[in-house]
């Protein structure tokens, strides 16, 4: 895993937990070791906690774009 920016600068991601009904913004390097934690620590490993979805599908159509996935042929 790469280390966490020094600086600051590093790109934050929005999570979400309905159950929790809490939101926080955790750096994307520690991302997938923090929703991991998350879940395991009060949902019994459950994937409850999750990346905000509409955050999830703008980067999801961003990379289809990039790919040209969504190119009509």
């Amino acid at each position: 895993m790469p280390p966490s920016n020094p600086d600051g600068d590093e790109p934050r991601v929005p999570v979400v937990c309905p159950d929790c009904e809490t939101t926080s913004r955790v750096p994307l390097s520690d991302l997938a070791d923090s929703i991991e934690r998350h879940n395991d620590q009060l949902h019994d490993g459950e994937d409850v906690a999750e990346v905000d979805p509409d955050v999830a599908d703008s980067l999801a159509d961003l990379v289809a774009t990039d790919l040209g996935l969504l190119e009509e042929e």
